[in-house]
């Protein structure tokens, strides 16, 4: 029976492996899936050797903090690698993980494909080395980075996302209110983010946010569709103590629906901004990481290591600040509140925004699970494809 080992990094790399699993399966029925895998790619019938949120861990001095036990998960991936090779290896993002454990693996022959391409055209551009010594292919979700790694004789192959095919070109905001029994009135969906730290650095900042826009916006209600169960504690905690008049209603998950019901975001940089593009509403994206990690970003910059001018997907992807982008000392409730407040009145420009965005996803959308999968299959020579 033909195997594939699939390395999946925190929320985001959870939900890329879920989708090719669920294409792969189709195209192969037979295929056994394993590796490091989160509760989506379970569900879609993946064998866990360890919890995708082992790895999900951000920025250099948290790296450091729990290095000793992604160091041991380490250890015996390889050693499960080597001892019982799989047809191929699949390594979705956590690139400084995955890039280790695929070239170890290239090196013993298996065939290994990195699955989101990591944002070598912006920052580290040194990394394409490790990138072609370690992997056969990579699988790109921006159309541009195919040509990039191609300049560094890396085979690439933009296959888009399988949010843009997931989420429906008009979300259906009274629907989704109904389902949330949200009525009328203003609200804003607020997402802190899938990891511990970074709710615990930018979370207090939305709150105070929310209790500013509370104070200025007649009737204003906020929905935080929290990520995982064990986040919600944390979430209430932080609103409860900085923003205890705000109307607030926190949700296990749902963040689909949570953007399709809202009128604007504010959001932490990720995946989570990906979303609410396709989905149609205007945002404000914030990122904050511990001072050490951002004096680190800053000399990087400096020497001219860092190149990427933006850090949020909708204004990569079309290369213009499209959604207002606060970073760390620019970050807190009052000036999160003032951008907030700026784009949730109906406008013309608030109108060219959602159609960009649908231009945006209409680029994106390209059945990415199916041709993940074809391409994996493919290079690993299973089934017919």
């Amino acid at each position: 029976m033909s195997r594939v080992v699939v390395i999946a990094g925190e929320a985001s790399g959870d939900r890329l492996g879920a989708s090719f699993i669920r294409s792969a399966r189709e195209l192969c029925p037979d295929l056994q899936f394993e590796g490091v895998a989160g509760p989506l790619m379970r569900a879609a019938g993946c064998h866990a050797w360890f919890d995708s949120q082992d790895l999900s861990v951000m920025g250099l001095v948290e790296v450091v903090r729990h290095l000793p036990r992604i160091l041991r998960i380490r250890r015996e991936v390889e050693r499960r690698l080597l001892a019982d090779p799989p047809d191929v290896l699949l390594g979705i993002d956590a690139p400084d993980f995955n890039l280790h454990v695929e070239r170890i693996a290239h090196r013993a022959g298996i065939r290994t494909v990195h699955y989101v391409c990591p944002s070598v055209w912006a920052w580290r551009e040194g990394r394409v080395r490790v990138l072609r010594a370690a992997c056969d292919r990579v699988l790109c979700l921006l159309p541009f980075e195919p040509a990039f790694l191609a300049r560094h004789r890396i085979a690439g192959e933009f296959v888009g996302h399988p949010l843009a095919d997931e989420i429906p070109s008009d979300p259906d905001r009274a629907a989704a209110r109904a389902r949330l029994h949200l009525g009328s009135g203003t609200i804003v969906t607020i997402m802190p983010g899938s990891r511990a730290g970074e709710v615990e650095r930018i979370g207090p900042h939305f709150a105070r946010a929310a209790a500013w826009l509370t104070d200025r916006v007649d009737g204003i209600r906020f929905i935080i569709p929290a990520a995982r169960a064990d986040l919600r504690a944390a979430i209430e905690s932080q609103f409860d103590a900085l923003a205890p008049s705000a109307q607030i209603a926190i949700l296990d998950g749902e963040a689909h629906t949570a953007l399709a019901a809202c009128d604007a975001a504010l959001l932490v940089s990720g995946t989570a901004a990906l979303e609410a593009m396709l989905s149609k509403r205007p945002m404000v994206v914030a990122y904050t990481m511990a001072p050490v990690s951002y004096h680190v970003v800053r000399v990087l910059r400096v020497l001219g290591l860092m190149k990427g001018e933006y850090i949020s997907l909708p204004n990569l992807l079309a290369d213009r600040p499209l959604v207002p982008e606060l970073i760390q000392s620019r970050v807190s409730g009052e000036a999160l509140g003032r951008e907030i407040r700026k784009i949730l009145p109906a406008s013309p420009q608030r109108d060219a925004l959602i159609a960009i965005f649908g231009q945006l996803q209409a680029r994106l959308r390209r059945s990415a699970g199916e041709r993940a999968a074809r391409a994996v299959l493919e290079l690993a020579g299973i089934g017919k494809t």
